[in-house]
């Protein structure tokens, strides 16, 4: 349910109108507009005496939502979720370009490709401390040690860091380093992980899961987005299809599907995607070209000794390259 109001709603009128929904064990979500105050309604909503709510003070409309999904659909909210961190925005008409490697591997390997990608302009730094592999043999991350390189990287270099959070153990120690958490696309429908992430004051980057339908992830969205985070940015990272000439198959529609679906921002990992590098850059032009806010993309210093996704990571160089051409375009695609 939604509830329209004036912009010009004064405080005592909002908790008011707060207070009913409370009364019929409903949730209210304050959610301010550009031309409405909107508070969203989740729980019981078919419990709710819609006539009481619509004659109360400073209500202009009371509108169901049809949707599974609430408080990402664009029902709820006509304008596009503009996320702030720092200085930065994820979702403004400027591209957010989020990159490095897929895991810190040593305090000298993080220290180069950051403070090069920081020289390029890149404000945003992504690398796993810890690493969910399909192999219980494989390199899991440096964990608490890369943690430490990745808070050394940000307090000297001065980037934003985006890392991944795999389980809800590891929140609090991770959430005081990174700026955006990402939750990976194993764990986009591990529901408590998404529960505790929508406790935090932190923006959280959720990935499409491997098999999943576009609205299996705005669901997964909204598991966070019913705790109370409305900082969430999508990302489509590729599914799993008959196609075996690629890593996944990376699905360009979902973008301008989500778009009309939801108010969130959404970006595209064109590495996962294609899982080689030489598929990386056209698909990230391709990505800017249909509506993406922006991409994350894996940079590594030296992808061929690299100890996870080196065959899907651009060198330095190749990188520099792409965001030199990403800059061209950009201007042209999001005018």
């Amino acid at each position: 349910m939604l509830i329209l109001l004036n912009l010009k709603t004064i405080r005592n009128d909002i908790n008011l109108i707060k207070e009913a929904i409370i009364k019929y064990n409903c949730i209210p979500h304050e959610i301010p507009g550009e031309r409405k105050l909107a508070i969203g309604v989740t729980g019981p909503t078919n419990l709710i005496n819609e006539e009481e709510i619509r004659k109360m003070k400073s209500v202009e409309e009371v509108i169901r939502i049809t949707k599974k999904y609430k408080l990402v659909s664009r029902e709820m909210k006509e304008e596009d979720t503009i996320i702030n961190i720092g200085d930065s925005k994820i979702g403004s008409k400027d591209i957010t370009i989020i990159a490095g490697p897929c895991s810190v591997e040593s305090k000298d390997q993080i220290f180069d490709i950051a403070g090069r990608l920081k020289e390029m302009g890149i404000n945003f730094l992504r690398a796993g401390a810890y690493k969910p592999r399909s192999s219980p043999y494989s390199f899991q991350g440096m964990r608490e040690k890369g943690l430490q390189y990745l808070d050394e990287v940000k307090k000297e270099i001065g980037m934003h860091i985006v890392t991944e959070v795999k389980d809800t153990e590891t929140i609090p120690l991770i959430s005081e380093v990174a700026d955006v958490l990402q939750i990976g696309a194993r764990n986009m429908q591990h529901y408590s992980l998404l529960e505790k992430v929508g406790k935090i004051n932190k923006p959280i980057l959720l990935k499409r899961g491997m098999a999943a339908k576009v609205e299996d992830l705005l669901l997964s969205a909204e598991y966070i987005l019913a705790q109370g985070n409305y900082n969430v940015v999508l990302c489509e990272r590729g599914i799993r299809t008959f196609e075996t000439s690629t890593r996944n198959t990376l699905d360009l529609n979902s973008v301008p599907v989500i778009k009309k679906l939801s108010h969130l921002p959404i970006i595209v990992d064109p590495s996962h995607g294609t899982g080689y590098w030489d598929k990386v850059s056209p698909m990230s032009l391709a990505a800017i070209a249909c509506g993406a806010d922006g991409l994350i993309v894996e940079v590594h210093n030296h992808p061929e000794k690299a100890l996870s996704d080196g065959s899907q990571s651009l060198t330095l160089e190749q990188f520099e390259k792409l965001y030199l051409k990403i800059k061209e375009i950009a201007p042209i695609i999001h005018n």
